[in-house]
């Protein structure tokens, strides 16, 4: 899988994400507009800094952070230092505000955002086989034909039975002990303000109902769903465990957190998906299209059985932003 994604053929080194799948970004610029409310309630926090980082990690072509630069307030965008993390190179005509770079910086105040980044986390998927051992599930890399390797490392087997525990031969589980570190790792390069994951992902309650016996791994290629074959023609993705990834980031010293869906995180954030008057159709039509297309845009980000389903792990250090609507529980583990 890592191979698949990041290696020198890799699919994100040669392909561009937005010609294969959508995502909320890409969906609307409303994404950006309503995370600018959170971006302010950083700066708030922090006491209005002289430099309030917002650090984009898997940033594609920079367009979350152009969308928040071009609708900060004046006051806080003169202030913000917005930095774009990708394995690809610059995108060409991208505001020259934005810095870019292949790593995290190691010390942030501000914001770090993960926008459907850890899915694309590689991990290890694993099988309970008829001899009671999880295994590792191969893949060979050309046809995709796959075959049950070695056992778990204890380290693997442990994430397992804590998070996603196994019980009939055949079942899976993708291992997310990668996801967990390299969010603790963002967690723990943040200095004072908040990390932000976005994404797809399961609670331990889904995962001990049944209803993802074989789990959640696949492709998607030119705007459809494939096999996940690891050849690098397609993006390779599974769901993410994102109570797991909450734990991680008390762990690695988070100070609060607070884990909702897009669509609650966004209304809290003041996003709705109200249509306008229709005496504005014949008093400013124009307005009125707008206004449709606006609400039509909102509803999609919220809606509850597409992209508002999506999960927000918001875990703040060293400050507690003011966001109405959010609850934080506190308390390092």
């Amino acid at each position: 899988m890592a191979a698949a994604l990041y290696g020198t053929d890799g699919f994100y080194r040669n392909n561009s994400p937005d010609a294969h799948f959508r995502t909320s970004v890409t969906a609307s610029p409303l994404l950006a507009e309503s995370m600018v409310e959170l971006v302010v309630a950083v700066d708030a926090a922090l006491a209005k800094p002289r430099r309030l980082d917002i650090v984009d990690v898997g940033a594609a072509d920079g367009s979350l952070l152009v969308g928040l630069m071009k609708a900060l307030p004046p006051h806080v965008a003169a202030r913000a230092h917005p930095v774009g993390v990708e394995i690809r190179r610059r995108p060409a005509g991208l505001d020259s505000h934005v810095s870019w770079t292949d790593k995290p910086p190691n010390a942030v105040d501000g914001l770090v955002i993960a926008h459907e980044y850890l899915d694309n986390v590689p991990c290890d998927v694993a099988q309970l086989g008829q001899d009671g051992l999880l295994h590792q599930v191969l893949v060979e890399p050309g046809s995709g034909v796959e075959s049950m390797g070695p056992p778990l490392t204890a380290e693997q087997a442990e994430w397992v039975g804590s998070w996603w525990p196994l019980s009939q031969p055949g079942n899976r589980a993708e291992v997310g002990s990668s996801r967990d570190s390299t969010w603790a790792d963002l967690v723990g390069r943040l200095h004072r303000g908040l990390a932000v994951a976005i994404d797809y992902g399961h609670c331990r309650d889904d995962r001990l109902s049944g209803v993802l016996p074989v789990g959640t791994l696949t492709g998607y290629r030119a705007g459809r769903q494939v096999l996940p074959i690891p050849d690098g023609s397609c993006d390779i993705t599974a769901h993410v465990a994102i109570d797991a990834c909450e734990q991680a980031g008390l762990t690695a010293g988070a100070d609060t957190s607070a884990l909702i869906s897009q669509g609650a995180a966004l209304r809290a954030l003041g996003l709705d998906a109200a249509r306008p008057p229709i005496d504005l159709a014949r008093s400013d039509p124009h307005r009125y299209v707008d206004g449709l297309s606006r609400a039509s845009q909102a509803a999609e980000l919220l809606d509850p059985a597409a992209l508002g389903s999506f999960w927000w792990l918001l875990q703040a250090k060293g400050c507690l932003p003011g966001l109405p609507g959010i609850r934080w529980t506190s308390g390092r583990a």
